[in-house]
């Protein structure tokens, strides 16, 4: 049986390979070159304009911004990289921004109003490119007329601390804001666009992934409101923001653009890199170190620390079916986390501290939770390691101190006490989150 030191070297490793699988400025290389006078993208031929624009927006989007100045060379009119604070890189002609994430600040906000500024020279026969990443939304959070960055703020930590999935933030602040639900399709009518995405959401929906700046918008002013009553979080939501969204559900205020809005009709959205492109790179390094590999189809999703215990579960029947060699059970999606507790930590870390309370006892597995972004939630770690290490840390601080760390939703801080953090630095790429547990055979220590 492996040390301790040695799991996690191998699953940092596993981790690495979903990375760099996923990485934004290969990825978009994958799908676009320049031919000459043309751009092949996705199999599609696109003859160059007089003009061809760069919008590049999320964590990843500065790789993605400089390969893109590569591959257009003299094409490229000019662009606007927004990105993370920290997640950025030197551009040539590509202006670049920082701004705050997950909960925007005034940055925030001068960066979508820097966008909208920007996309307004388009011209209807220039080209687009919408590079787009996860965390966009927040990175560009413009408030719509009559809310301010406050409101934004607010409603974000409310629905932040709620347990609300993706789909439900974004259907809620695609009707609060002036970037995303489709209105940037709507500022550069009729010019073509092509949005070239790496997607952190489940199922890839491109009306999801950076709340769909480019992309139609199914939700609506009534499905916002129905998030807010459904999480519970009414009397914690600005007024203006309720008077707002009950505005909207009446008709007094415009719908984000739908499908059939003939601002659609020279929009096309390519899916460069997936969380799924990262598990079959991990599951392709885990076969090349011996492992027999188990891959999750069920996308990690809902409560962190219930669905830390469904995977260990899971992952411990796989083995048992096979039990004479080593697993590498294999997951990806993204959880949620209800915020009752006053600590730190983010739902990596979350499903790390719940897996090694549930873990007291065996000593043959190891266990990693990690976002590919390289910071989970409003933190400065990637996630964390469960392991018989992190168990032996945990209950050296006593009895019931870990049980007490989780309930407060500290597991940042129980983490790290236990030594069990994992901490890489921004990655400049997101796909969701990834889970790695790894079961041996027992042997005598």
């Amino acid at each position: 049986m492996r040390t301790v030191k040695e799991s996690r070297e191998v699953l940092a490793v596993l981790y690495g390979a979903a990375v760099a699988a996923v990485m934004p400025d290969a990825a978009l290389s994958r799908v676009m070159r320049r031919q000459g006078a043309a751009l092949w993208i996705a199999g599609e031929v696109l003859q160059i304009p007089g003009a061809v624009h760069v919008i590049a927006i999320g964590k990843g989007a500065a790789p993605m911004a400089r390969q893109a100045e590569r591959i257009l060379g003299d094409a490229l009119a000019g662009g606007l990289a927004i990105v993370k604070k920290g997640h950025g890189l030197a551009l040539d002609k590509i202006r670049l921004l920082e701004a705050a994430h997950p909960v925007p600040d005034e940055r925030s906000a001068r960066a979508g109003r820097a966008l909208l500024q920007y996309l307004e020279r388009v011209a209807p026969g220039d080209l687009v490119l919408a590079l787009i990443t996860g965390g966009a939304s927040a990175l560009t959070a413009c408030p719509s007329e009559g809310l301010s960055l406050a409101d934004l703020q607010g409603t974000t930590r409310a629905l932040l601390q709620s347990g609300a999935d993706i789909r439900e933030m974004n259907a809620v602040r695609k009707h609060l804001v002036r970037v995303g639900g489709g209105l940037l399709a709507r500022a550069v009518h009729p010019a073509a666009v092509r949005a070239i995405l790496v997607s952190d959401v489940i199922g890839d929906d491109i009306g999801v992934i950076a709340s769909g700046p480019f992309a139609p918008d199914s939700s609506t002013f009534a499905e916002s409101l129905a998030v807010i009553g459904r999480r519970g979080i009414s009397g914690r939501i600005p007024a203006a923001v309720l008077s707002r969204l009950q505005a909207g559900a009446r008709g007094e205020v415009p719908e984000t653009p739908k499908a059939a809005n003939s601002c659609f009709a020279r929009v096309r959205h390519v899916i460069a890199a997936d969380n799924a492109k990262a598990l079959a790179a991990m599951a392709k390094k885990a076969e090349s170190m011996g492992f027999r590999v188990v891959c999750d189809r069920a996308p990690m999703q809902g409560e962190a620390r219930v669905a830390a215990l469904t995977l260990l579960d899971r992952a411990r029947k796989a083995f048992e079916e096979k039990s004479g060699r080593p697993l590498c059970y294999l997951a990806g999606g993204e959880t949620t986390v209800t915020v009752k507790g006053r600590g730190r930590g983010g739902r990596c870390q979350e499903m790390a501290l719940a897996a090694a309370i549930a873990l007291r006892g065996r000593r043959n597995v190891s266990a990693l939770f990690a976002g590919t972004d390289g910071t989970d939630g409003p933190t400065g770690a990637a996630g964390g390691f469960a392991d018989r290490e992190s168990i032996a840390g945990l209950d050296a601080l006593g009895a019931g101190v870990a049980e007490r760390y989780l309930e407060d939703n500290d597991s940042g801080s129980a983490l790290q006490r236990a030594g069990a953090l994992f901490v890489t630095g921004p990655t400049r790429t997101n796909v969701m989150d990834v889970a790695a547990v790894v079961i041996e055979p027992q042997t005598a220590d």
